[in-house]
């Protein structure tokens, strides 16, 4: 008997404890928060010039590039940002100006020498955000020479007695493509800022690695395209 109540207290005391003590069910939340992959287009003006000039207005190539871009978020504060762009660059040079005054006469006289390289540019862009609209950005950019053309023009003004006259004539010849070298790689560096969710805008400095002479001298420097960038994008 006393074994009976023995047995029925251990079973008593073990349902007792299975009723007090529950078991919680172990939740995973995942913080998802990278936001979707994103395609869009851009758009701006670019000054470009070569390494071997000094880095001044007279020797800024005034250009442009458009294109499309892929923005996939890699979390909250990175993504990678690849683009396709049609992309000028080039140099622009005074080759002489002077100036001459004759009695009430004033001749002035510019000679400028300019570049055009037309390339499709590839940047595969690293960003991070330090804040929700603004980032910064470095990567490389890979670029393929389509053509490009030489110009070189010539201004003279004369002035007498307040009345001046302007004569301008101009020379331009297409680049043979066998002289550039067709690939072209170079490192960036920008910074961008979103005004809404979908305009935005970005600032954008490229250095390239690679002498664009496709039949280089020996003991003459490389020559390499550096370039400005500024324009906008609007992504969907």
């Amino acid at each position: 008997m006393k074994k009976l109540f023995l047995g029925l207290a251990v079973v008593a005391g073990s349902l007792a404890f299975a009723q007090e003590t529950k078991t919680t069910p172990t939740v995973t939340t995942v913080n998802n928060d990278k936001g979707p992959i994103r395609v869009g287009i851009k758009a701006g003006g670019n000054t470009a010039s070569f390494n071997d000039q000094d880095v001044s207005l007279d020797n800024q190539k005034l250009g442009f590039h458009a294109g499309v871009l892929v923005n996939i978020p890699l979390s909250k504060k990175f993504a990678i940002q690849p683009e396709v762009l049609y992309n000028q660059l080039g140099a622009k040079s005074v080759l002489s100006s002077t100036e001459v005054t004759t009695g009430a006469t004033t001749v002035k006289t510019k000679d400028d020498y300019s570049t055009t390289l037309n390339y499709i540019s590839v940047p595969l862009m690293l960003q991070m955000r330090p804040t929700e609209n603004f980032y910064i950005e470095a990567g490389p950019e890979f670029s393929y020479f389509i053509d490009g053309k030489n110009k070189g023009s010539r201004t003279i003004e004369s002035t007498t007695g307040g009345v001046t006259t302007t004569q301008a004539s101009s020379t331009s010849e297409d680049i043979n493509k066998d002289d550039i070298k067709k690939f072209n790689v170079g490192l960036g560096l920008g910074l961008g800022y979103d005004f809404t969710h979908n305009l935005g805008i970005n600032a954008r400095y490229v250095n390239s690695l690679t002498n664009i002479d496709a039949n280089p001298v020996k003991g003459v420097d490389a020559t390499t395209n550096r370039v400005f960038q500024l324009g906008l994008n609007y992504k969907f």
